[in-house]
C-alpha cells in the first residue's frame, strides 16, 4: 500500500484571492489546465500525485542498468589490462567498455526523459505558472520544494522546470477571498536551536575510521619494526571512540529537535500559503521540507 502524504502547497487560495487581477490570471491558468488552483485540497492531492510520479520516474530497472553499466565500462579499461585473461589482449582488455558505456548512456539518457517528462506534466507546469504570477504580485511562497523545479535533492541549482519569471505588477487595492484568520506561528527557542545546530557534525564517522585505521596501522608497523615507542599511536583507537561519541550525542540532539523545527517550518508555509505575512525560512528549514 502507497504511502499517502498530505502536501501544503507553497501558495493557497487565500493567498491568491488578495489580489483581484492575481485571481483572474490564475483563474486563466486554471481553464486551459483544467485544475482549480485556488482549491487547497485540488493543489494538495495534485502535489502529492505528480511528486510520486516524479520520483518513480527517476527509478526503476533502466535506472540501475544504465548506473552498473556506467560503472563496468568506467572500470574496465584499467582491469582489463591487469586481469591475467585478458593481459597483453587489448581487445578484450579494453573493447568491452565500448557497448557497456553506449548501453549506459541509453538507459540513463531514458532515465531523464521519463523525468523530464514527469516533471514538465500541464498541470505542475500550470502550477509553476500561477507561482511565477504570485511573485510578480509580490506575493513570495514561504518555501518551493526543489523537486517542482527539478533542483537538486539538497535545493541547489537553478532546475529544469525553474519558476517563470514576469514583469513586476501593481497590486491592486482590493482582493476577493476572505481575511485569512491564521496566525504568524512563534518561533519556538528549539527551532533556533536545530538551525543553529543543523550544519553542524557529519565528520564524525569518518573521522572515527581514520583515527582507527591509522592507530591499527601504526601499531602494526611498531611492533613489525621492532619500535615500541611506535605503539603510541594506539591512543588513537579510544580517541576515535570519543569522536563517535560526540558524533552520536550531535546526532540525537538534532533528532530530538527536528520534529518541532520540522512542526515549525510547516506551519510557516501553511500560513504564508493562506495569504499572512511570515518570516523567510532559514535554509536549514527549507532543507528540511525537501528531505
Amino acid at each position: 500500500m502507497t504511502e499517502t502524504r498530505t502536501v501544503t502547497p507553497p501558495l493557497g487560495g487565500a493567498a491568491l484571492a488578495t489580489d483581484s487581477r492575481l485571481l483572474d490570471g490564475v483563474r486563466a491558468v486554471g481553464a486551459r489546465t483544467g485544475v482549480d488552483y485556488t482549491d487547497d485540497a485540488v493543489v494538495s492531492d495534485l502535489l502529492a500525485r505528480h511528486r510520486r510520479a516524479v520520483d518513480q520516474a527517476s527509478r526503476g530497472p533502466a535506472g540501475w542498468i544504465g548506473g552498473l553499466a556506467l560503472t563496468a565500462g568506467v572500470i574496465w579499461p584499467f582491469v582489463g589490462h591487469v586481469v591475467p585473461a585478458t593481459a597483453g589482449k587489448p581487445l578484450l582488455a579494453y573493447a568491452p567498455a565500448v557497448p557497456l558505456l553506449v548501453v549506459a548512456t541509453a538507459c540513463l539518457t531514458l532515465v531523464r526523459l521519463r523525468w523530464k517528462r514527469a516533471l514538465m506534466h500541464i498541470e505542475l507546469a500550470g502550477y509553476r505558472e500561477v507561482l511565477g504570477l504570485a511573485r510578480a504580485y509580490g506575493i513570495e511562497p514561504a518555501h518551493v520544494p526543489a523537486w517542482l523545479e527539478g533542483r537538486r535533492e539538497d535545493g541547489g541549482g537553478k532546475g529544469a522546470a525553474p519558476i517563470p519569471r514576469y514583469a513586476p505588477e501593481e497590486r491592486s487595492a482590493e482582493g476577493t477571498g476572505t481575511p485569512s484568520t491564521v496566525s504568524p506561528p512563534p518561533k519556538p527557542a528549539a527551532v533556533s536551536e536545530y538551525e543553529r545546530v543543523a550544519d553542524q557534525g557529519g565528520w564524525h564517522d569518518e573521522v572515527g575510521w581514520l583515527l582507527l585505521f591509522a592507530g591499527g596501522i601504526g601499531a602494526a608497523v611498531a611492533v613489525s619494526s621492532g619500535e615500541p615507542l611506535g605503539l603510541a599511536v594506539l591512543a588513537l583507537v579510544p580517541l576515535a571512540v570519543v569522536v563517535w561519541v560526540a558524533g552520536h550525542r550531535q546526532g540525537r540532539r538534532k533528532a530530538a529537535l527536528r520534529p518541532e523545527a520540522e512542526a515549525y517550518a510547516r506551519a510557516v508555509v501553511a500560513a504564508r500559503a493562506a495569504g499572512v505575512d511570515t518570516p523567510d525560512l532559514s535554509p536549514q528549514l527549507r532543507a528540511l521540507l525537501d528531505d
